[in-house]
């Protein structure tokens, strides 16, 4: 579903991500793990097709990033670490804007709201202006605006941050049903934890260079994530 490439991104001189290579197939959770400035948003907004790269190649579906960016975003989702959205529309209004721009029918796109609305407790701030919205209602907008089209896959930065505990559980069955019915999901996280829980599959970045990917029980063995995390970061203690 979503295959990167000897994928390099530089910033001058300094390579942000340096020949990177990820392979992640429908029905899978795929996990992206690294310390602040190791390469993960660089990645994931390459991924997305608003990042331009140097070398290597990004597909989605089957389709090139650089050279079909159109096609591969109406297969996508993507949420950013921060949601920057439309804070002069109401909830709703913004619902309605992504349904239009991804040509979600009319009826099918309502029941998709208020079932994702009513999940996290969101329906009646729908109505709201978004700039009246707290950081964690932004983000419960964010992640409803990404599951109503029904993408084939969703890419999301840091997408826990900011939501309360229902909400975060609420996300994570979101996540397993929506791969489990066959779409891909790639993600970033600092939450270790849930990492380990949930993905399928993680790959761990250290200053712009892949040095451990493959399934949860390959990368982490008989011990765990974290202290795998650590040991990679050079802070086992």
């Amino acid at each position: 579903m979503l295959v990167i490439e000897n994928y390099t991104k530089s910033y001058g001189e300094k390579k942000a991500v340096d020949n990177l290579s990820l392979h992640i197939k429908s029905g899978e959770i795929y996990g992206f793990i690294g310390h602040n400035g190791a390469g993960k948003t660089t990645t994931i907004k390459a991924c997305a097709g608003i990042l331009q790269f140097d070398e290597g190649k990004i597909m989605v579906d089957g389709v090139s990033v650089k050279d079909d960016a159109i096609s591969c975003k109406q297969k996508i989702a993507y949420i950013p670490d921060n949601p920057d959205l439309y804070e002069f529309m109401t909830g709703i209004q913004y619902l309605n804007f992504i349904g239009d721009v991804f040509q979600v029918e009319p009826k099918i796109r309502s029941e998709r709201i208020h079932k994702y609305a009513d999940i996290f407790e969101l329906t009646d701030d729908l109505g709201q202006a978004i700039s009246a919205y707290s950081h964690g209602m932004k983000q419960k907008l964010a992640i409803i605006s990404a599951w109503i089209h029904e993408p084939k896959l969703i890419i999301m930065d840091e997408p826990f941050v900011g939501l309360d505990p229902k909400a975060s559980h609420k996300l994570k069955e979101m996540m397993r049903e929506f791969c489990d019915k066959g779409g891909a999901i790639f993600f970033s996280t600092h939450v270790l934890e849930v990492a380990e829980k949930l993905c399928d599959k993680v790959a761990i970045i250290k200053d712009g260079q892949l040095v451990k990917s493959g399934t949860m029980e390959e990368v982490k063995g008989d011990t765990s994530l974290e202290d795998v995390f650590l040991e990679m970061e050079g802070e086992e203690c």
